[in-house]
């Protein structure tokens, strides 16, 4: 079986000491590739570079809500310039999106429908991010559609919210969260969803699975992740589950 994991943060300081290994050690699973997004201008330049160092790695470019504080109003329009400069490297323009806990959601919005359109004129996927915050992602399509579809990083949520972010062109990632029997809303969702709309994800080190709980996730975790998945679904086929959501992937990157 073979498998990509969607979003994961390798460039990370959490994976300073050991990235090569973790990277080793999750090929060794059947994991041949990660999508490492953009969280801020700086670090989007610099995985310009990390994508050459690790050559099985995707990179996005983005202005993540979680770091609004870095973000100046100039930021976006170098970030614009950045994906322009770099069309043939970039995967897709992410991490964005919206993030109720954070605040200053006039910013973020602005900031959010910016990436949309930078998406929009670079023929890019999205890569995004929510939290609390369905119903602004919701607007933010109406006002600036969309036009690449891409993907709901960490998806939960109700099935009719999966299905809206479906019809405008979007997959869903599916991470540790699903691990969690508290759970239960995003899990049946997910049971009624086709499986060709889903990505497997760790958002390593982020988002640990249950029983994995205070300690760092990594990439090595995603076949857990798939395995729960396919419980969850109730599939044996597991060659023919993987293969699915790997081809999903590679449409999601355009490979």
């Amino acid at each position: 079986m073979r498998f990509i994991d969607s979003h994961c943060h390798l460039d990370f300081k959490e994976f300073d000491d050991d990235r090569a290994q973790c990277i080793a050690n999750a090929q060794a699973l059947g994991v041949t590739h990660c999508v490492v997004p953009g969280v801020s201008l700086a670090q989007s330049n610099k995985l310009l570079t990390f994508t050459k160092q690790y050559p099985t790695t995707y990179i996005g470019a983005g202005l993540h809500p979680y770091f609004l504080e870095q973000h100046q109003e100039q930021h976006i329009d170098e970030l614009g310039d950045l994906i322009a400069a770099n069309r043939q490297t970039l995967v897709a323009v992410g991490e964005c999106g919206l993030d109720r806990s954070v605040g200053e959601l006039e910013k973020q919005q602005r900031l959010f429908e910016a990436h949309i359109a930078l998406a929009n004129e670079s023929q890019l996927p999205l890569i995004v991010h929510h939290r609390q915050s369905h119903d602004l992602i919701a607007a933010a399509f109406k006002r600036c559609p969309p036009k690449f579809g891409g993907v709901i990083h960490a998806f939960s949520g109700s099935q009719q919210v999966a299905e809206s972010y479906i019809k405008a062109g979007f997959k869903l990632g599916v991470g540790g969260t699903i691990t969690y029997p508290r759970a239960q809303k995003t899990q049946q969702a997910l049971r009624h969803v086709g499986v060709e709309h889903l990505l497997l994800e760790t958002d390593a080190p982020s988002m640990p699975l249950c029983g994995y709980q205070g300690r760092r996730n990594t990439p090595e975790r995603l076949p857990k992740v798939f395995l729960a998945l396919a419980e969850l679904l109730q599939r044996q086929d597991y060659h023919a589950l993987s293969e699915q959501l790997y081809l999903n992937c590679l449409a999601f990157l355009r490979k």
